[in-house]
């Protein structure tokens, strides 16, 4: 079904296993030590770039997929830009909550919003 569309391999468990899991894990853990070094998103976006490089290229070194391939880095880029954005978000919702938790309270695990001034602040 998907075949030729985000994968070349002849079976979506490979995709799910090298692009998902190890993909997805390694654009969490990139993003995430970005955001640990409050450094911008779009330096996130860069290193996730290079992690989708890395995907493809082992589909191609492990599985005999396309090393060049616009389309399939870009289905690789999609998945691994996706967890990515969303390990920096969390790691930065995290930060911001527990470093100035007199001014931010978390909404959600990847959003958070300024407190009412008097507010106190929750205890961990």
């Amino acid at each position: 079904m998907l075949q030729g569309i985000l994968h070349e391999e002849g079976s979506i468990w490979l995709f799910l296993l090298v692009t998902v899991v190890m993909g997805g894990w390694a654009g969490w853990m990139a993003a995430r030590a970005v955001a640990r070094a409050w450094r911008p998103f779009w330096q996130a976006a860069l290193a996730l770039l290079l992690v989708a490089g890395a995907v493809r290229f082992i589909h191609f070194a492990l599985f005999q997929g396309t090393l060049l391939s616009a389309q399939y880095y870009l289905a690789d880029a999609a998945v691994v830009m996706l967890v990515g954005a969303a390990g920096y978000r969390f790691t930065r919702t995290r930060q911001m909550t527990t470093q100035y938790r007199w001014l931010y309270a978390r909404t959600s695990p990847f959003t958070w919003r300024e407190r009412p001034s008097g507010a106190p602040a929750e205890q961990p």
